[in-house]
């Protein structure tokens, strides 16, 4: 299986949010790298939570549906599908 995830990425110290949205045939790995600064895009981050994934058969379909969650309209999708739970973040 692949998964195509999306982070919460925070920083306290500027008060940024972000979404980061990646794909992994290891879902557990990848986001321990995320955590642990492995990672260059999300290293400067101080709480990266996984807020949502999707599995998919095979890496192409993961792929594809990164690069849809990366555009305007995938962001939107990302807002509505977990506002719940963004809501009770804050």
């Amino acid at each position: 299986m692949f998964y195509t995830y999306v982070l919460l990425c925070s920083s306290e110290k500027n008060h940024r949010h972000k979404f980061y949205v990646g794909f992994s045939d290891d879902l557990k790995r990848r986001y321990e790298e995320h955590q642990k600064g492995k990672v260059q895009t999300t290293r400067k981050f101080d709480k990266i939570l996984l807020v949502y994934y999707e599995a998919c058969r095979n890496k192409t379909d993961a792929r594809k549906r990164e690069l849809q969650l990366k555009t305007g309209f995938g962001r939107g999708y990302i807002n509505k599908r977990i506002a719940t739970d963004l809501k009770t973040r804050n």
